[in-house]
């Protein structure tokens, strides 16, 4: 891999047999280290996962009244964020006017309102992207920037933020502690906002891989080089860990599919998704993306020790997530239903 800054991310995720050999590695290096450590991870640190509550709903555009929606859905699922210090964790990866690659700024700037009316001490939004070293220019080029200054929220970029190493209660990886910045570890709230996308080294990239924007650039290197050759699925499992979202919304008004998360196409959802446990929110939206959660290495995975992977123990409400099933077209290197073209996990 390459750190030259200018060779771009984009041509850098086009090599398919790289992706290829990523997804190989996934699924045997997971394996390996459930023979060697049946249990990776400290009990202590991670009790049973309980009821998980999801909420999907109706969004048909960014232009109704997604305060509204997302106000619904924070209370549907009881969530409560009075007094607390809240940071929003979006998918802002890159920017291209022709692509929906990130986490549209209207779904962020309307969470950060409704969070205020639901009594949050305080809102920020933070994020680390793993592509351009210019922050500044994805959040400005986006709009994001503007859509925060328009609701009084400010941003934090966390490639750059203040960090202390944090030692890790599961053992994927062998990194030990995972460098997280200040931003993350004092907040109260973390929620993970990703775009829903399929993803050509992860099968698909939602609120748990969505936590590799919480480390810094400037410790792990662009792409985040470092936590790549530790292994994606093991790196998902390990950062998701360390960071523990408590409340996931996945922005799949419009989605991603295909060759994502840069070069995917378009693909319209109409629906917000949103819950009190990371895991099973994704679960859920990988069954709306028509892809099987059970046969994606790290989520299955995270369904053992960080949250609820198992459909039939979600309690959903709002709307039938049925109703929202889109199959996606799957990454390069991925079956329709989500497995490794190159072999299960």
């Amino acid at each position: 891999m390459t750190t030259d800054p200018h060779v771009s991310r984009r041509t850098f995720l086009r090599g398919a047999a790289t992706a290829g050999a990523f997804v190989a590695a996934a699924a045997v290096g997971l394996e390996i280290r459930r023979q060697r450590v049946p249990h990776p991870w400290d009990a202590g640190a991670f009790p049973p996962p309980s009821e998980a509550r999801v909420a999907v709903l109706r969004a048909d555009s960014y232009d109704v009244d997604l305060v509204g929606i997302v106000l619904d859905g924070m209370r549907s699922i009881g969530a409560d964020v009075s007094g607390a210090r809240v940071v929003l964790k979006p998918n802002m990866v890159e920017y291209d006017r022709s692509s929906v690659i990130n986490t549209d700024p209207r779904v962020v700037a309307a969470t950060a309102e409704a969070l205020r009316r639901l009594g949050a001490a305080s809102v920020a939004v933070a994020e680390g992207p793993g592509h351009r070293r210019d922050t500044g220019y994805v959040v400005e080029a986006s709009g994001l920037g503007e859509a925060l200054r328009d609701v009084g929220t400010r941003f934090v970029d966390l490639n750059v933020a203040a960090a202390a190493a944090v030692p890790l209660h599961s053992r994927y990886t062998d990194l030990g502690s995972l460098w997280l910045p200040k931003a993350i570890t004092d907040a109260d709230v973390v929620i993970s906002m990703p775009k829903m996308k399929t993803h050509h080294w992860a099968a698909v990239t939602l609120s748990l891989k969505n936590c590799f924007g919480c480390l810094p650039g400037r410790v792990y290197g662009w792409p985040k080089n470092a936590l790549h050759w530790a292994g994606i699925d093991a790196s998902i499992l390990d950062i998701a860990g360390a960071v523990r979202p408590s409340f996931a919304i996945v922005d799949a008004i419009v989605g991603m599919e295909g060759n994502g998360p840069i070069d995917g196409t378009a693909k319209p959802v109409g629906a917000l998704i949103v819950g009190d446990d990371p895991v099973a929110v994704d679960a859920t939206s990988a069954h709306i993306m028509g892809i099987d959660p059970t046969k994606i290495g790290y989520l299955a995975e995270a369904g053992r020790f960080l949250g609820v992977a198992d459909l039939e123990r979600i309690r959903v409400a709002g709307d039938d997530p049925d109703r929202f099933v889109t199959p996606f077209l799957p990454a390069p290197g991925f079956t329709q239903g989500g497995a490794p073209a190159t072999g299960g996990q």
